[in-house]
Formats: C-alpha cells, structure tokens, sequence
C-alpha cells in the first residue's frame, strides 16, 4: 500500500461512492518445460467421488447487491472479518464496506451469522452510531496540544476491523473508529488525517447483539518526531507512531491479555491489557502504547511501514504464536504473511529465520492475488480472521476477497468484495498454509494414490505487486511422473495426507471446484517452497 490507511481506505470506499449504478512449478530447481507436451493416457483412473450438493451461489453477486436483497447475500459485502463461535452459529463481523455503499445508513459493523461456515444469514449492525466518547476524547486531545486547536463539531467517522474474542464467560469486541477529518485544513495533501480510536464493547451472548460500550482502549498518539503538517502528496512521514485500527486480542496460556493493532505508521504494536477490564492500566507516556513486534523495513528511517491487519494466535500444538499481517494496498495487491514466535512479544520469525520484528521481510506467504482457469481471479485478498471449530479444533482463514479490475460486463468489479473462508492445515515443520479451494463441507474420502493421476492446475504465488498468478496445466501420470506445463514426480505417503510434487510437500484435502462451469467435488493440495511462496493445485480431470 502506498498510502495510509487513513488515505488509501478512505479513498477506497469514497471510491464506492463514486459507483452510480450498480508459470512455475512447486519447485524452483525443476527440469525445463516441454515446448509440445502430449496429455498422457491416463491408466487407473481415481475413484469416483459421490454427488455432493455443494454451494451454487454466483461469485458476482452485483444483482442483489443491494439494502434490499440482502437477506440473499450470503458471503456479499464481506471486508476485514473477525469470527467468533457462541453457541451453534459462528457469528462474522466486519469493516463498514460494501458494493454500491449499500449498506450506509443502517448502522455499523454488520455481522452474520452461520451454523456451518458455507450458508450465511445477514444479521444486520451491532453498532448504530459513535459511542460520544468518541467525540469527546478527539477534541479534549485536539485542545492539549501545542498550539491547541479548536474543537470538530462534526466529526467524519469511519467504522473499520472489529476483532471479536471470547474471555471467560463474556465475548468483547475491539472495534476501530478513525475521525476522517484533516487535523487541520481540509486537505489531506497537507494535513494528516486525524486519530483513530480503539473501543471495547462487551456482550454475555452473540445472538442477543446487545453490546454494552466499555469506552475508549487506546488512540493513534504522536510521539513528537514528525509533524501533522505534510510537504504534499508524497511525504509519508506518519506523524502518530503506532495507527490506532485494525486490533487482535490473544491471551497466553499463561492468562496474559495483549492487544495487537496498528497500520503503517511505524509497524504493529503489543500492548499489555489489564485483564479484569481488557484495557491498558495507563497511557501516560508514548511507550504505554505498546511496544513495536513487526515491521517492514527500518522504522527509524522509514515510518512509513507497508504493512497492517495483524492477527495473531496461538496453537498449542505447536507452541508457537502466529501472527499474520496484510501486505500492501487493500484493492489489488493485498497478500498475507505469516511469522512466529515462542514468545508474544517476538521475535517474530520467517521461514528463512529472519526477524520481522527488526524489519526483515514477511515470508511465507500464504495468498496472493490468483486465478484458476476459467475464472476472472480473485485480488485483495488479506486482512484476515483466523478462527478455529472448538470441537474439533480445525483452524480457519477468513478474508475478503474482490474480483479485479475491469472485469468485462461488471460495473467497478474491484468493488465486489466476497467474503472467503478456507481451511488451514499445518506443514510438517509447523507453518499454516491456506486451502487452494474455499471451504464447502465437503466429506472426507479415502484418498490413495489413484486419485491424483490424472490433470491439475498448478500456481506457484511468486510475490508480484498487482499482478494476478496464474495456474498452469500438470499431468499426474501412474509411472509417478509429473509433465505438461512442468516436467518433475511426484510420490504421495498416505498417513499424513501429504502429497510432494517436484520436492514441495503439500497437504491434500477434498475439495469443492468453485471455478468449474458445474461446481463439482475435487481434490486440492496446498503447500510452500522453501523461501515460503504458496504452491496451489487442484485435480481437474
């Protein structure tokens, strides 16, 4: 992302308002490409999975896009969400966004709800406008400064990334409001935006949607090194250190409470929460804000950090914290890391063992903007919500996703946001990687090594700003060959369900074909290369 977040979002969705009517292999040492490769004959074919009544639903959903049609949308208008489950339903919150800016007007931090992760019931806002503190705080801080500046009757608000956790027997959420407005003036060329706040609702029970406001967490607060005042359009020196949006919660095994927040101005922050009252005891001082755990680059010469979403757990298995960031701009180049700690506070480590803590480069990466055949792709993908099914202890992916740029046939087809939820399954060393399909329910079958002979599409998810990777053609052959648009083998072992093609070990998993002009059972595999790029495939025939 080139621009902040207080910016480029805002642009973004003003964007919306604008809207009037609605080839590689999995390893990067394999043998050359066949310049005229002949399909194999395929022996022992796999065994043919039973008819299953998976989801049918149009990816472009511009037809029922709006107010009225919502109780159709499904996955439609999903940015930023955070999922939680209470009782039979997992309950999904959201950033204020939506096509044709439908849902303006009615509230704030829409959520739905849905008792199988596939069909999803819109449920409407859990917030109906700015809690007065809000107001309040912005104008008491705007007064304390030096020189002290008037007072905004009427704050611009935006309503962005909720994070919803339960704790103990309450479920809180962390909401992110950003007053819009230039801190002074009313150009945002020469005037940073102003705060973003951190609020904390809390409820005894999702289905009651009745949230009781606990007030303000904690604020975007300048640290002095920069001014409010920007040299144009191009001077990116955040004048707050750490930006007050985008919070995840984690409790340690241990019972410690820390939020992670902040969005490109000087990397993501850890700030130490009392746990009686999910606040910090203090913010007298810059350092009660929270201590920095990752970055992109040198936060001393550069603040301004491409890098923003943070979410972050902890899985017991494998005693390591992840912490998962949003790289870049949010409408097409958006793509999501991951790095990990023993400790919350870090260092937060890559792949390669490299600290993003001090600033080095997120790797693996686990989506990309990407495209199967026959199907436009997806792009924006990031800002995610990692969650698990508390009975069988499945993790999950959460995230947006947009179809691209000029999508013949779809007005602003950037602007359609579907929301995505996919499996995750664990690398034998301990890393999270992302299912090439969205999730469908889909039974599990007995998968041996007939099933993969046959034709997949393969990507390999080179790190590319804005630019769509896109799948190429492999043959599985019954000799353990792999040919077509790659030459290599392949070799499956069937107790862990992982399958090695040309040297990447990827985990298997039946799955739903949503790019298939008749949407169909299939299997898929997902793994990453040694410096942490995504190889995705599925089985076509």
């Amino acid at each position: 992302m080139k621009k902040s977040k207080y910016i480029i979002k805002i642009a973004s969705y003003l964007g919306l308002l604008l809207f009037v009517f609605a080839a590689v292999s999995c390893s990067k040492d394999d043998p050359a490409t066949n310049e005229n490769p002949d399909p194999p004959v395929v022996v022992d074919p796999p065994v043919v999975t039973p008819a299953f009544p998976g989801p049918t639903y149009a990816d472009n959903y511009t037809s029922l896009s709006g107010w009225g049609s919502r109780a159709q949308w499904n996955l439609a208008n999903v940015h930023d969400p955070s999922v939680e489950k209470s009782g039979d339903y997992y309950y999904m919150y959201q950033t204020d966004a939506s096509y044709g800016n439908a849902t303006d007007g009615h509230g704030h931090f829409f959520y739905r709800r849905s008792k199988d992760l596939i069909n999803w019931e819109f449920m409407g806002p859990s917030m109906t406008e700015a809690p007065a503190w809000v107001k309040d705080s912005l104008n008491n801080k705007r007064a304390r400064m030096s020189p002290a500046l008037p007072p905004i009757t009427n704050p611009n608000y935006g309503y962005w990334a909720p994070c919803v956790r339960k704790v103990g027997n309450i479920y809180r959420m962390y909401y992110s409001i950003v007053v819009t407005n230039p801190i002074v003036g009313t150009d945002t060329n020469t005037s940073w935006t102003e705060r973003a706040f951190i609020g904390l609702a809390e409820t005894t029970d999702l289905a009651s949607n009745n949230w009781v406001d606990k007030g303000m967490v904690v604020c975007s607060e300048p640290d002095g090194v920069k001014s409010y005042v920007r040299n144009g359009g191009n001077d990116w020196d955040a004048y707050f250190k750490f930006n007050a949006i985008d919070p995840s919660f984690i409790q340690t095994p241990e019972g410690d409470q820390y939020l992670i927040y902040g969005s490109w101005h000087s990397g993501i922050a850890a700030l130490k929460l009392n746990p009686a009252t999910g606040k910090p005891d203090k913010l007298k001082t810059i350092d009660d804000y929270g201590v920095r755990i990752a970055g992109r680059g040198n936060v001393n010469s550069n603040r301004w950090q491409a890098l923003e979403g943070p979410e972050i757990i902890y899985n017991p298995e494998t005693q390591y914290y992840y912490l998962f960031l949003a790289y870049d701009e949010l409408s097409v180049a958006y793509n999501t890391r991951v790095a990990r700690s023993k400790s919350i506070l870090g260092p937060y480590q890559t792949i390669t063992g490299t600290s993003i803590t001090n600033g080095a480069d997120c790797f693996p990466m686990l989506t990309h903007p990407y495209s199967f055949k026959n199907h436009t792709g997806w792009v924006g993908i990031s800002h995610c919500g990692i969650f698990q099914n508390p009975e069988n202890k499945q993790w999950y992916y959460a995230s947006q996703a947009r179809l691209p740029e000029g999508v013949p046939g779809i007005a602003v087809s950037n602007a359609v946001m579907m929301g995505h939820v996919r499996g995750i399954q664990w690398t034998e060393d301990g890393w999270p990687v992302v299912e090439a399909e969205r999730y469908a329910g889909v039974p599990a079958t007995t998968i041996s090594e007939a099933s993969f002979i046959g034709t997949w599409e393969q990507i390999t998810m080179n790190y590319q700003y804005k630019t769509i990777q896109k799948s190429i053609t492999v043959y599985l052959t019954a000799d353990k060959k792999v040919s077509g648009d790659a030459n290599g083998t392949w070799s499956y072992d069937s107790a862990k369900k992982i399958l090695t093609i040309n040297g990447v070990k990827c985990n298997v998993t039946d799955a739903w074909d949503w790019e298939s002009a008749t949407r169909k059972v299939t299997l898929s595999y997902s793994g990453l290369t040694a410096g942490g790029l995504p190889v995705w495939g599925k089985k076509i025939n």
